[in-house]
């Protein structure tokens, strides 16, 4: 850490000194593009001792860790501020007072960008949807950049000078500090509540999705989700997306008489869903999500189709396990909301109810502050056991039974931990009368109550699956 001194010697050299807050990869990223750029740069970060301070370019000589440094923040002509820092963060916000620009990593890509951006935010399937795209253009031989809060920080995109094409996957908290994207197409892939201890209410959340329209050319919405559109003049280009059958040139779900589902645009069939490695109702949105976005974007049908039969889904989101004794065990630790696990129960439930099969799903970790008794009817209709686990476990049981849960036909187990979930499913399982045919990790909750995040908490759930599958 320097000095005041020192900091006020380093000031002197000129004016623009840039104030980047928080420093994990999105940070790192931004101090190794603007001291690139000429900036002087400065950072801060509540963290006393950073992991990534030593990564930093030797140019930035003001360090000023183990608080939010409000003086510094004082003196910046701009503020970069990290998707983990709330607006609401004293120093920031007495920054943002004083008139000093306060914009995300974001905002600096899309204002140095020269190429086509693929805009993609939602409370769920933003990662599935960006990759699937992603994938698409790769396939269709365009050079493409894929990043932003899926892992890769936007500005390290910039370093490819043959880069055709960018897909950003983008959250509420990144979206909150952009002005004008301006991206060629843009979606909001659906709305539910989340993050509202950060944006207050639903309202501050969609606005801060809603961002992502801001300079649009074109758009894809979710028909059966109303908060996925945007109020922008009518006469701009957009296609939707939707689980019925669609009207011309939209997307949608066409299905025959002997009950077969089908992906089509308008009339045209395009690809029987059992083609597809990806299960489940919210898949097939998922894919349609892909496919609009990247028409709106130039790639060609048939070679997105192609990609689409190929894709196998990420890791922790929805993903096939094993089967251990005739059950199906399926990692979505990634369902760190109420609407992903809507999604996940309804999707896969929907496959095991025409075999007269239940999902036993485990539930829990931090709430966040949502109302889980929204869960109530989709578990009602396809799951016979839950599990809870995690900081919040009771809490989330009270608000269940509050809700009506179905007490005849759903089982609730307090279970703490995964591995004493783990001791309930070997009991419940093994009863004549049960009906699970799928155990499914979609706990609704962040994780950072016994994980260090959904990736540790699913591959300890994974383990515990093959742990199983040896004793068995």
């Amino acid at each position: 850490m320097t000095t005041s001194t020192a900091t006020e010697a380093l000031l002197h050299k000129g004016s623009g000194l840039q104030v980047v807050v928080g420093l994990g990869q999105s940070g790192l990223s931004v101090a190794n593009y603007l001291t690139a750029q000429g900036y002087q740069v400065a950072v801060t970060d509540n963290q006393a001792n950073p992991t990534l301070a030593e990564q930093l370019p030797a140019a930035v000589e003001i360090r000023q860790f183990g608080a939010i440094d409000a003086d510094l923040l004082q003196q910046a002509a701009r503020i970069i501020i990290s998707p983990g820092i709330s607006l609401k963060t004293a120093a920031v916000a007495a920054a943002r007072d004083a008139g000093i620009p306060v914009v995300s990593d974001i905002q600096l890509f899309c204002e140095a960008c020269r190429v086509p951006i693929v805009a993609i935010t939602g409370s769920n399937a933003k990662s599935t949807v960006t990759t699937l795209v992603g994938q698409m253009a790769a396939d269709a031989g365009v050079n493409v950049g894929v990043g932003g809060n899926i892992g890769v920080p936007a500005l390290n995109l910039l370093s490819n000078s043959e880069m055709e094409l960018a897909v950003l996957e983008l959250s509420s908290f990144q979206l909150e500090t952009v002005t004008n994207l301006g991206a060629q197409v843009a979606t909001v892939l659906n709305m539910s509540p989340d993050h509202l201890d950060r944006h207050g209410d639903m309202l501050g959340y969609h606005q801060a999705k809603h961002r992502v329209f801001q300079g649009a050319k074109s758009v894809v919405i979710n028909r059966e989700d109303a908060l996925t559109r945007p109020l922008v003049a009518d006469n701009l280009p957009r296609l939707s997306t939707g689980i019925h059958a669609p009207d011309k040139g939209q997307y949608g779900l066409i299905t025959d008489s002997e009950g077969q589902t089908y992906l089509a645009r308008g009339s045209e069939r395009l690809l029987s869903a059992d083609k597809l490695r990806i299960k489940g109702r919210h898949n097939l949105l998922n894919a349609q999500a892909a496919l609009a976005l990247g028409e709106l974007a130039g790639l060609p049908l048939d070679s997105m189709l192609n990609t689409l039969q190929n894709f196998t889904g990420l890791e922790h989101r929805c993903e096939y396990v094993a089967m251990v004794d005739g059950i199906d065990y399926f990692n979505d630790s990634k369902g760190t909301n109420i609407g992903s696990t809507i999604a996940a129960v309804e999707g896969l439930g929907a496959v095991y109810a025409p075999k007269d099969g239940k999902l036993l799903l485990i539930l829990g970790g931090q709430g966040k502050g949502q109302q889980f008794g929204e869960l109530t009817p989709f578990i009602n209709q396809y799951v016979s056991q839950v599990l809870f686990i995690g900081e919040d476990s009771q809490q989330i049981e009270e608000h269940l039974r509050t809700a009506g849960i179905n007490d005849d036909d759903v089982a609730m187990h307090q279970s703490q931990t995964l591995e004493g979930a783990f001791a309930t499913i070997q009991q419940v399982t093994k009863s004549s009368l049960s009906q699970v045919q799928a155990v499914l990790l979609s706990p609704a909750c962040a994780s950072f109550d016994q994980f260090s995040g959904f990736a540790e908490r699913g591959k300890y759930f994974s383990q515990l699956v093959k742990q199983l599958d040896k004793a068995s």
